[in-house]
């Protein structure tokens, strides 16, 4: 994404068919924050020289991207909780196929546990 404000501020807070992509991807959903916020900063910055209809011709453009790392923010959660429930069940699987085992392992978990929290 183009962070730089050399010349026109409005061309520079548009965003072209790959920004979106990549903002929607979620892999790089931190980087794409980090330019919201120049992006915001410059506004900021340079808001006193532009007139009502740039600065909402900006605000628009930056509220657009924000929905965009928004929706992109919230498919990496559900993507997280789908893992999360994948790997809850795989645990139930373990411990109705090998109890002794799992009742082993909690033990011991638990017995390091109780030495952590002794010191």
């Amino acid at each position: 994404m183009e962070t730089n404000y050399p010349g026109d501020l409005s061309s520079a807070l548009e965003m072209d068919a790959d920004d979106l992509s990549g903002a929607t991807s979620g892999g790089n959903l931190r980087g794409d924050l980090a330019d919201l916020k120049k992006d915001l900063d410059a506004l900021l910055a340079k808001a006193s020289t532009l007139t009502d209809r740039e600065l909402r011709d900006a605000r628009d453009r930056l509220l657009s991207r924000f929905g965009t790392m928004r929706v992109a923010a919230q498919d990496m959660a559900g993507q997280a909780q789908e893992q999360l429930n994948r790997g809850v069940d795989m645990t139930s699987e373990y411990v109705k196929e090998r109890p002794m085992q799992a009742l082993a392992i909690a033990a011991g978990i638990g017995l390091v546990l109780g030495a952590i929290t002794r010191r």
